[in-house]
Formats: C-alpha cells, sequence, structure tokens
C-alpha cells in the first residue's frame, strides 16, 4: 500500500485521470427497484426468489464472474460491465466503458432483454422511477454490505433523508472523460450549471407510498436533506483558481465514513481526512483509503479519475440512453462545451441555485430572474444535438443525436415523464400506484 506523504499524491491521483480525446469513452450506470409480483413488496435478498438468487443465476446462464463478501454474492463482474446491489436492493448495470453512444444503447438493450427473462421466470417486476412509488422505508429490505450498516448508522446524525437515498432512490448516471486540468474545469463547471436542467427533463418520481408527494423529482428532494458535507450544489466550481488542487482540498474536509483494513470496515471516529493525513488516528492514511474516500462523496456531479454526472431520475430504456446521448452532445463536442459554458457563465449564481432547488417540484416550469428552465432546456437539447451531429462527422459514425428524440418529445411539450405518471394515477389508474409497477417501466421501454 501506498502510503500518503503529502497533497502532492492526491493531486496527481487526480491528473492521472487526464486522457487525450481519442482514449475518452462513455460510462453509463442505472438502477431500478425489483418487486415481487405476489404479494407486491421489493425483493429481499434471501429466498428463492431473492436477489441472490437471481444474480447466481445469472452467474450460471450468463457468464458473470461472482464477487463475494463474508459469504454473501453482492456484485457481478463481465467485460469491464458490473451489477452491484444498493443498500435496498435497487439492481445497478454499471456499463463497460465505450466509444460511442451506439455501444451504450446495444448493452443496455441486451441487459433489459436479459433481465426480462429473469424477471418472467422469478415474477420478479423491474420498475425504473426515482423513488420507490410503494413502499415504506420499514418495508425495504437492507442488503448484507458491511459499507451499508456504517452508512446506515451515520446517515441519520446528518440529514432527515440518508436512509430513504439509500433504499429508496434509484438514479441513471453518465461518466466521462477529461483531456487535461482545464480541460476538466471547463466540464466541471457546465456539468455543475446544467445538472438542474437534466434534472428537471428526467424529472420521474412523483409518488411517496401510494400516493402523489407534491414533487416531479422527490429522488433529487431526498438528495437535498441527506448530508450537506458531502452532497448537493458545489459553487467551488466556479470560483477563479479551481483545478485539481482545490478539489482535493474540498475532499480532504469532508468526514471519513470507515476505514477498510484487511476486509473489515473500521469506525473513522468522524474525523476529516485532512485530520486524518496530520496524524489524528493511529493507522497511516494510504492511496486505497484516497480512494474510497473520493467515492463516498456524492456532490451533483462528482471528479474521479473521470466526471460522473449524478443527477437524472432512474429511467426506461431510450432515456438511459437519451442521457448518455445529451451529456455526450454537450461534453465531447468543442464548440457545444463552449457553447454551453458561455451561456451558463452569464447565470446569476444566486439564481442558479434557485432555480435549482425549485426544479424537485416545478421541474420544467421552474424560472428564477432571468432563467426560464424550459427555454434553458430547449437550448440544452439544442447544442447537444448540434454536438452529435459534428461528432458522427469527426468520427464517422452514424448521428448519435437519434437516441435524443424522447428528451426532445419532453422539451417540445414541456411534460415530464412525472407528470405523465400523475395523470394516469388520476385517470386509467384510479389512484393505484401498483399500476405503475404492473405497467413495468423498466423492462418496457415506454
Amino acid at each position: 500500500m501506498e502510503i500518503i506523504e503529502n497533497k502532492d499524491q492526491l493531486i496527481r491521483y487526480f491528473e492521472a485521470g487526464s486522457k487525450p480525446s481519442g482514449r475518452w469513452g462513455i460510462g453509463t450506470e442505472h438502477e431500478q427497484f425489483l418487486f415481487l409480483r405476489d404479494p407486491m413488496i421489493r425483493a429481499t435478498y434471501d429466498g428463492s426468489y431473492g436477489i441472490a438468487a437471481i444474480m447466481q443465476y445469472m452467474q450460471k446462464n450468463d457468464d458473470w464472474e461472482p464477487v463475494t463478501e463474508s459469504g454473501n454474492i453482492i456484485a457481478l463482474k463481465k467485460n469491464g460491465a458490473s451489477i452491484t446491489i444498493e443498500p435496498g436492493g435497487q439492481f445497478e448495470l454499471s456499463g463497460s466503458n465505450f466509444k460511442t453512444v451506439h455501444e451504450t444503447n446495444r448493452e443496455t438493450r441486451l441487459h433489459f432483454d436479459m433481465l426480462k427473462n429473469i424477471c418472467r421466470d422469478f415474477g420478479v417486476s423491474s420498475l425504473c422511477v426515482g423513488f420507490d412509488p410503494r413502499s415504506t422505508r420499514e418495508q425495504v429490505p437492507w442488503m448484507p454490505k458491511k459499507r451499508y450498516e456504517y452508512m446506515r448508522n451515520y446517515m441519520p446524525t446528518r440529514g432527515t433523508l440518508g436512509l430513504d437515498m439509500m433504499t429508496r432512490t434509484a438514479c441513471i448516471q453518465v461518466n466521462l472523460d477529461y483531456g487535461n486540468e482545464q480541460d476538466m474545469v471547463k466540464k466541471m463547471r457546465v456539468a455543475q450549471a446544467f445538472q438542474p436542467v437534466i434534472t428537471a427533463i428526467f424529472a420521474n418520481s412523483p409518488f411517496t407510498e401510494g400516493k402523489p408527494n407534491g414533487y416531479l423529482s422527490y429522488r433529487a428532494r431526498v438528495w437535498d436533506d441527506t448530508d450537506p458535507d458531502r452532497c448537493g450544489f458545489l459553487p467551488l466550481v466556479f470560483e477563479e483558481g479551481f483545478g485539481f488542487e482545490r478539489w482535493v482540498d474540498y475532499l480532504l474536509d469532508v468526514p471519513m465514513y470507515f476505514f477498510y483494513r484487511n476486509g473489515e470496515y473500521l469506525p473513522s471516529g468522524n474525523i476529516t481526512f485532512r485530520q486524518f493525513m496530520s496524524g489524528d488516528h493511529h493507522l497511516k492514511p494510504t492511496m486505497e483509503d484516497w480512494d474510497t474516500h473520493v467515492s463516498t462523496v456524492f456532490p451533483d456531479v462528482r471528479l474521479k479519475r473521470f466526471i460522473e454526472l449524478r443527477g437524472a431520475d432512474a429511467g426506461c430504456i431510450s432515456h438511459i440512453v437519451a442521457l448518455s446521448a445529451l451529456w455526450v452532445g454537450l461534453m465531447y463536442d468543442e464548440q457545444s462545451l463552449d457553447e454551453a459554458w458561455n451561456m451558463a457563465s452569464q447565470w446569476n449564481l444566486e439564481n442558479l441555485k434557485e432555480i435549482r432547488n425549485q426544479v424537485p417540484k416545478l421541474g420544467l416550469k421552474s424560472q428564477s430572474g432571468n432563467l426560464n428552465m424550459l427555454q434553458i432546456s430547449r437550448e440544452t437539447v439544442r447544442m447537444a444535438s448540434d454536438g452529435l451531429s459534428r461528432r458522427a462527422k469527426l468520427l464517422g459514425i452514424e448521428d448519435e443525436g437519434c437516441y435524443l428524440h424522447p428528451v426532445k418529445r419532453i422539451v417540445d411539450s414541456g411534460i415530464t415523464q412525472a407528470e405523465q405518471l400523475l395523470e394516469k394515477y388520476h385517470t386509467i389508474w384510479k389512484q393505484d400506484v401498483s399500476e405503475l409497477i404492473k405497467d413495468c417501466p423498466g423492462t418496457n421501454d415506454k
């Protein structure tokens, strides 16, 4: 293990993520809830139709390699992709790193084809929305991962909805690369500025415990009351002088969840990583500790050795791929990236914070100062579409803009997925959210 002697090692950690544009990839992660059909409850870990049995089935029939902890299967790996389970059993595919959105689309559809067969055989429904529409917090099973035990005990000390974040939310995430520090800074700024736009467009969590919750993206609301030390909006990315070192300083002052030594999780005493490096604990800090710590902050956008774009509610296949296409069109075309930053740099920071705070409730109807979310969302989709068109010509590939059709429909109409679900709830579903689960918007591409 490499012992940390100074801050320069931590800065070099992020510098090492820099890649030439020819090596930039696209990583897509998406989560879904698994419900038993009879009774209609969240799938548990154990049992003949539980999550462990499903993962064992996939290991046996689809050549996935298992990852275990204390004898429990907790993940699967294959061809650079992994399937993991979130604290409440949310089923997550972290896709392989691809060159084009076309490959992401193929992987996503193959995954859901496989899952559709599994759901049929196991009597399970796959639900892709941002928040569990039916279960109470107490009804959600916990998965047997030691890391989650520590987080479960820690979360209630920092916010009121951290346990809901762990067990009742599901999202889509896109991971993109940066070329150097300057490129990282511009992408982080655009990502933070436009993250509320993404949350609004992909809003898809209007129900809690069987009833409308007053939000379009309740998942986003939950994240805002999870842990102020490690979640939320990042004004620091807009500060003059932001770069790898400033990001390291931010991370150094976030309390640590735990230490990991010899396969065991150990309490950190809630010290910050800066205090850890200063000798406030008998253990010596290692780069493995740093790698773990980097993965335990959850802001709107997260810098690792790539950039994680974390702001979208879970959705069906076409919306998963649309999110990747939208971010690729904005971030991987220099002209679109510059245009997006030129637009965002004119926004008042307080107006941006305010419109971000409105989005969970109001979605595309959010407005603050001269910022109109519906107008911005239409411009965002246009910039992404233009970027994908130029990218297609540059790479000699079919235009990935074809995957933007679902979000074009949303921004053209001004009606989000959440609002469509609410309309069904009050009409054809007769105020019964179990119809949403029966409709199964996960394995179905609706």
